[in-house]
């Protein structure tokens, strides 16, 4: 059980609150603690006290505005042109419900939660409003704030990719980029379903992604997955996988579809403008299933994440804490892109 408690506030709600800002985009530098306006509930919100953050890939993304081919015009409207549209990041958080808006009955003021705001941001930050009816659900118990920020955006991304596929016992599933917050997620979230599950990564990380189930480990920099079966070998002779789960860019329809089963499905949680255009196509003249959406998640999506983590079938994997004030080396940090699971910012 996690040892951490915190009681609702006694004081007045502070007028101002430290947050990481980011006032254009730029290198890891570009971000700093500043103090900014405390938000306001409004009717159906809470105001949640922030504990801890991560900073994602997503993060990297929209600080220093480096997107896949071809999205740089899709997104413009939503992160900015010239300048940051969110200058306050973070995707998700795990904290505490310091007041409740006109209306809200499922929580109260005290009550620890988790919660993904997605493309909404804010959450590097001591405090940040949330729909009461959105993605919040109840933090697992058995989690500190630090275990539950990190299983947020993972397993939150690894649901809604998977649960668009069936996969149970002897399901053949290959992971692209096992060793990110994303597919340490798809791992344990795909063996606990029964999978046999192909874990590609670094050598660094084999034993790692072996710990969350993985059956076994194909080291890229010593081979190329998406060749086998392919060079001079009947396909029928090649490793066949039932699910790809593609969560670095590098494995587009084009180069990994020849190690798909008839029926099988590619999810690309990370693609490229060309590559999403062309997926309905490709699904089409294939019989595969071609997905770069996912499903959503919603309030029943949350809590059984939560419950997930609360059973153990989803543990947290933490790399590295920063504070609040350490978020340059955060971002720095995430910048190498060498990652293992969750980069957490610890911030209340």
């Amino acid at each position: 059980m996690s040892t951490e408690s915190f009681q609702p506030a006694t004081s007045v709600t502070p007028i101002t609150m430290r947050a990481a800002v980011i006032g254009r985009f730029g290198g890891p530098e570009v971000a700093h603690v500043a103090e900014v306006p405390t938000p306001e509930p409004g009717p159906g919100e809470l105001l949640l006290r922030v504990r801890a953050s991560t900073v994602s890939i997503a993060d990297h993304r929209l600080r220093s505005r480096r997107v896949p081919r071809g999205l740089g015009v899709v997104v413009g409207p939503m992160i900015g042109w010239f300048r940051p549209r969110k200058p306050v990041l973070g995707m998700e958080a795990a904290g505490v419900v310091e007041r409740v808006g006109e209306g809200v009955t499922r929580f109260a003021p005290g009550d620890e939660v988790i919660v993904m705001r997605g493309a909404g941001m804010g959450c590097h930050a001591e405090f940040v409003v949330v729909d009461a009816e959105g993605e919040v659900a109840r933090k697992p118990a058995n989690l500190s704030f630090e275990q539950a920020a990190a299983i947020v955006f993972g397993g939150h991304t690894a649901l809604r990719y998977l649960d668009g596929v069936t996969i149970g016992p002897g399901t053949r599933v290959l992971v692209n980029g096992a060793s990110g917050a994303v597919g340490t997620a798809v791992v344990q979230l795909a063996a606990a379903r029964g999978a046999h599950v192909t874990a590609v990564t670094s050598g660094r990380n084999a034993d790692l992604v072996r710990s969350l189930g993985a059956s076994e480990v194909v080291d890229y920099t010593r081979e190329d997955f998406a060749a086998r079966g392919r060079s001079g070998e009947a396909r029928s002779e090649g490793p066949h996988y039932d699910v790809i789960v593609e969560c670095v860019g590098n494995a587009p329809f084009g180069r990994v579809a020849h190690l798909l089963t008839p029926g099988g499905a590619l999810l690309l949680v990370i693609a490229d403008l060309p590559g999403m255009l062309a997926a309905g196509m490709q699904a089409r003249r294939s019989g595969l299933v071609v997905d770069h959406r996912g499903g959503r998640m919603g309030r029943a999506g949350m809590e059984r994440l939560a419950a997930l983590a609360e059973s153990g079938e989803l543990r947290p994997v933490i790399d590295r804490t920063f504070d609040l004030d350490d978020i340059v080396e955060a971002h720095r940090y995430v910048d190498t892109g060498r990652k293992r699971g969750s980069v957490v910012l610890r911030i209340g």
